[in-house]
């Protein structure tokens, strides 16, 4: 088999999921099922080819229809990995048993604890931070919280994600942890009320909005903002200069913090060779290319961050410990439901 990307329409159904072409199991290969949908990664993945001389076969799709795939291929998946954007949909990999637990020193030692599941099933490999942008002509008193977002005085002015966004949900569900249940609904019912337009699109066009003036403050990952900064996105970069941003919470919670991650599938036929890239995406190298190539945090503490990523500037992140916000995913979506977030 080629090391080209095997790009295919993942269906719902176990049996369109059996019918798709597989992949190969044999030495020197991996088998990587991936969410992460970033052209700058291919980087990535032929350094390791050249450093290991193991080709990687990809599966590319969507989280949740990559989990139903490896649940209806049960014990005969060529799985090998599982990669994806979020902490939700790696704990729900590991809870259906998809993901296996991993001993290698070399992640215990540099991947910190908060950022890896208490089974070693998982590991985060980089992280994006979620902030609040605002328009600097429009509003003279950006909000310096995440709880702030809910003050009537930034009425008609919040756009945000939906609540069936993981974005959405994993911060609400950090919340949970933070504040109670019962202060996160009231909060979540207060975004709702301060909505200038219903939720829509991805981050780029919450700064869009701003751009627009149809926004006042919008909540985004950083690297859709640092991307902008790097290059050229339509919308947003020729009037960067109008956006301005805060890290909430650096008096108290810290920042929220996104992860990338990924584990060993559960029947890996190619288990050492899924290890050793585990292992390659907690390099230096890898590290710094998260960050050069797609404007992400490193995982590893001490790895240097891109141009494009420092110009945010020096923060305090929450460490939450990311199990946490996993085991509180379902509380979310119902608070999102009763506040009405669309």
């Amino acid at each position: 088999m080629t090391n080209a990307t095997l790009r295919i329409t993942l269906l719902a159904t176990a049996t369109a999921l059996m019918a798709l072409p597989q992949v190969a199991v044999a030495e020197g290969e991996l088998n990587l099922y991936s969410s992460r949908h970033y052209d700058t990664d291919e980087r990535l993945y032929s350094d390791f080819t050249e450093a290991t001389g193991i080709t990687i076969n990809r599966i590319e799709g969507n989280a949740d229809e990559l989990i139903t795939r490896m649940q209806a291929e049960g014990a005969n998946s060529p799985a090998d990995v599982f990669l994806t954007v979020d902490t939700v949909r790696l704990a729900r990999a590991a809870e259906l048993g998809l993901l296996q637990p991993t001993e290698s020193g070399v992640l215990e030692a540099r991947i910190p604890a908060y950022l890896q599941d208490d089974q070693n099933r998982w590991f985060g490999f980089s992280q994006r931070s979620r902030i609040l942008f605002y328009d600097k002509e429009a509003v003279e008193n950006p909000p310096m919280t995440y709880e702030a977002l809910a003050d009537p005085q930034y009425k008609g002015m919040v756009c945000i994600r939906s609540s069936t966004n993981v974005y959405t949900q994993n911060i609400v569900a950090a919340l949970i942890e933070h504040l109670g249940a019962e202060p996160t609904k009231e909060w979540a019912t207060g975004v709702v009320a301060n909505f200038a337009r219903a939720p829509q699109g991805g981050d780029t066009d919450q700064l869009r909005g701003l751009v627009s003036g149809e926004c006042g403050v919008a909540m985004s990952n950083t690297y859709y903002f640092a991307r902008a900064v790097r290059k050229s996105v339509d919308g947003v970069s020729d009037s960067i200069d109008k956006i301005g941003w805060v890290f909430p919470n650096q008096n108290s919670i810290g920042a929220h913090m996104n992860i990338s991650g990924g584990g060993v599938a559960a029947h890996a036929p190619n288990r050492e060779n899924a290890v050793a890239f585990l292992e390659y995406l907690a390099s230096d190298q890898a590290q710094q290319y998260f960050s050069s190539g797609n404007d992400e945090y490193p995982a590893v503490p001490g790895v240097g961050i891109s141009e494009s990523v420092a110009k945010l500037g020096i923060f305090r992140p929450d460490t939450i410990d990311l199990s946490s916000i996993a085991a509180n995913a379902g509380e979310a979506q119902a608070i999102l439901n009763e506040a009405g977030w669309e």
